[in-house]
């Protein structure tokens, strides 16, 4: 076993969280080295994320995914909700900059509060020409990425240690169907807010921390949630809505 990957099975929580911060820390780079970095990034962030799901997987017991017809279920249900909402409510970047700017900026601190998202839609057609090659190969990694590896980080981060930690800083000793009302809203606040489409993700936090309640595991919710990164996925190709990647 590799130095690494005995450090992300030493602990409990370090297994449950370090896999989000890495990938996190990942997403960021994405804006940091210009417009093709941006795609770059995100393959390696895929590769990186696998690789971490596959070195925690032994020591994250929660973390196994299933299939069962209420996952199928919230995860449509989501997905029309994010499609469905979309243009009715003010993205994260225009809360930012109505309110949040003027604040900063009146004390001098405006460059602390710039939009989150890069500038322009994540869009490989145009980056690498409509139907190259590497257009198509970083289009299929996305849409992976966001169904195979986004579900087991974050559902384990958000749904398992955050949810459970708010209720109980022993963590491990709350069931996973429990259900408290403080950690289901703090949660699903938290999750929401790390989205553009902040209130979707709201909604679609409930959705899945519900199912996880219902169903007393945290496979399903993975599922669900894997299932409604499909679907957009196969949405923005498909009609082009590039601004919800």
């Amino acid at each position: 076993m590799d130095p690494v990957t005995k450090q992300l099975r030493s602990s409990p929580t370090l297994a449950r969280v370090a896999p989000f911060i890495i990938f996190l820390g990942l997403t960021f780079c994405q804006g940091q080295f210009g417009e093709a970095g941006r795609y770059w990034f995100y393959l390696a962030k895929t590769v990186v994320g696998a690789w971490l799901i596959w070195s925690v997987w032994p020591v994250v017991t929660e973390m196994r995914w299933v299939f069962s017809w209420e996952a199928v279920v919230a995860g449509v249900a989501v997905f029309a909700i994010w499609v469905g909402l979309d243009g009715f409510y003010p993205s994260l970047d225009e809360l930012i900059q109505k309110y949040l700017y003027p604040v900063f900026k009146s004390v001098g601190l405006e460059s602390w509060c710039k939009p989150s998202k890069v500038v322009g839609p994540w869009n490989p057609n145009l980056q690498f020409g409509d139907g190259a090659a590497l257009a198509w190969l970083f289009i299929v990694v996305r849409i992976v990425g966001s169904a195979v590896v986004v579900p087991p980080i974050e559902e384990v981060f958000y749904r398992s240690l955050l949810y459970r930690y708010i209720a109980k800083p022993d963590f491990q000793s709350v069931p996973l169907g429990a259900f408290a009302w403080i950690p289901f809203l703090l949660t699903a606040v938290i999750f929401g807010f790390s989205h553009y489409e902040w209130l979707a993700g709201i909604l679609c936090a409930f959705v899945y921390q519900g199912l996880v309640c219902w169903k007393k595991r945290l496979g399903d919710a993975m599922t669900a949630h894997a299932i409604t990164n499909l679907l957009l996925g196969l949405w923005v190709v498909w009609k082009c809505a590039w601004h919800f990647w």
